[in-house]
């Protein structure tokens, strides 16, 4: 084995000149880059090459001076049969890496096209407006608490709070009166579900930590074991979880009616025809969908003050 060895670094030697000057005069023919320059054939012929070189005959001597044939030749041979091989090898990773690309620029776009794009919360998008960055500033506190199923929410209340404002935008002038009505009114909807998502992430952070799984291990396992004081203390600490659970589940609720009411309002904004008189109605009309869907939220939250107070 060390006399094939010593074989192959004399063979591939002696063929780094000869394929240097070739690749100097065209350098397509001696490297496997797309792209090939002079430089990199000089790099790779005049060093790494015969560096390589250097280290298998100084690896073969321990076994004495000796090369066989066979090693010679696979030395000779290495460099004509390596960089067929090397192009294909890098030709693959590329198109895997484009097929990457590709996949992931389709869920992207995926997502984009059906209203949801992630929020970051450490980087809010370039020109967000104040509601935006709360949104991010809420999805950091709910991922925080470590519930990611609510903070996913939040992406879709900014789809929603985005389409409905192109919209609008796409609809009426700025500065005309049903666009700023309308907009007023958006903006009071989703910063209704920001307060939400406020309350969302007190109510969670008042459980976090809370093992409900072991609790109820406890009582189902150690029923017979747990002292009446122990056993009473495990049903509060459940009771506590499951009331935050469901007044969690209540304010999920009160965001999804926020959602359908963006909803809404954006397909009766997208069926007004502009520069008619039946313009200002439809505008109207959206505009008086998202104020009773305002009042009726308001109306909730003050029959839900007087519990939340207990």
């Amino acid at each position: 084995m060390l006399e094939f060895l010593q074989g192959a670094a004399y063979g591939l030697f002696l063929t780094c000149p000869p394929w240097c000057l070739v690749g100097l005069v065209n350098p397509r023919l001696a490297l496997p880059t797309e792209h090939p320059q002079r430089w990199r054939v000089l790099v790779r012929y005049g060093a790494v090459l015969p560096f390589i070189s250097l280290l298998m005959w100084l690896t073969s001597l321990w076994g004495g001076f000796g090369p066989s044939l066979w090693g010679w030749l696979a030395g000779l041979v290495a460099i004509a049969v390596g960089l067929p091989l090397e192009r294909r090898w890098r030709r693959w990773r590329m198109r895997r890496q484009q097929r990457r690309f590709e996949a992931a620029r389709r869920r992207e776009r995926a997502r984009a096209e059906s209203g949801v794009v992630e929020l970051d919360p450490s980087r809010p998008p370039v020109g967000a407006d104040e509601l935006v960055q709360a949104l991010c500033r809420v999805k950091g506190e709910l991922l925080g608490v470590e519930r990611p199923e609510l903070a996913s929410r939040v992406d879709r209340l900014h789809g929603r709070y985005r389409h409905v404002n192109e919209v609008l935008e796409s609809r009426f002038e700025p500065g005309e009166l049903a666009f700023e009505r309308a907009r007023s009114l958006v903006e009071q909807v989703s910063l209704g579900a920001v307060d939400d998502f406020d309350a969302m992430v007190d109510r969670a952070k008042g459980i976090r930590g809370m093992d409900v799984d072991y609790v109820r291990s406890r009582l189902a396992k150690d029923a017979v074991r747990l002292s009446a004081e122990e056993t009473e203390a495990l049903r509060r600490r459940l009771a506590l979880i499951e009331e935050t659970e469901i007044a969690l589940r209540r304010l999920a609720a009160r965001n999804e009616a926020a959602l359908t009411a963006l909803d809404d309002a954006a397909v009766t904004l997208s069926r007004v025809v502009t520069g008619r008189p039946k313009a200002a109605l439809g505008a109207e009309r959206a505009c008086d969908e998202l104020r009773r869907f305002i009042e009726g939220a308001e109306r909730y939250g003050q029959r839900q003050q007087p519990h939340s107070s207990d």
